[in-house]
């Protein structure tokens, strides 16, 4: 299991992806005014801190940089700050950087940061990043995070962005892996049930 992200990146040249989600229990990131600060408890913070220093880049896109202004970097727990990625162009005075700035075709993304030694990638969204990364069979490893919270609605800004699957038969099917309390929340990790093709 420690192997697992070195052993992907030598046979297939290209980081091993955790697409990071955190939700309510009806699926929605944030409420309709774009507020989402803490949907989930101070435990799922330090274990996303802990899995932050584990990495060696997080990525999200220029959109969550303008909204939200995280700074990416590794602060409940002892650990190394990761390689920070953006896709787009934050913004001069955002506090992500120092980051690396990319565009494109996610696949040559990728084949980017692998060139620039990114093993192990940590990606935190947002709702398109994580919808572009998943329909493109990029995500190696979902970590969901899901509080005792509910929107109680469906103006609530979703997990994904964009249109879903349109019939029960194309729906995306994964195994649990492991199923962690974390204060009031859980931490579930699920891997695709077919082996990850990494947008070949």
């Amino acid at each position: 299991a420690q192997l697992e992200a070195y052993l992907w990146f030598r046979t297939r040249g290209r980081p091993f992806v955790t697409l990071k989600l955190a939700a309510s229990l009806d699926g929605r990131t944030a409420a309709p005014d774009g507020s989402s600060q803490w949907i989930t408890g101070h435990e799922a913070r330090v274990d996303v801190h802990r899995l932050r220093a584990e990495v060696d880049g997080i990525l999200v896109g220029a959109g969550t940089v303008r909204a939200d202004n995280p700074s990416l970097d590794v602060r409940h727990v002892d650990g190394t700050n990761p390689t920070r990625v953006v896709l787009g162009v934050a913004p001069a005075d955002a506090a992500v950087h120092p980051c690396i700035e990319l565009s494109g075709p996610l696949p040559e993304v990728l084949d980017e940061l692998a060139r620039r030694g990114i093993v192990d990638l940590l990606v935190e969204g947002g709702a398109q990043v994580a919808a572009d990364f998943h329909r493109h069979g990029l995500v190696n490893r979902y970590l969901i995070y899901l509080a005792p919270v509910l929107f109680g609605g469906d103006d609530g800004r979703p997990v994904f962005a964009g249109p879903g699957a349109a019939t029960i038969d194309d729906v995306w099917r994964g195994q649990m892996t492991s199923v962690r309390h974390l204060g009031d929340d859980i931490a579930i990790e699920i891997r695709p049930q077919r082996p990850t093709i990494g947008g070949s």
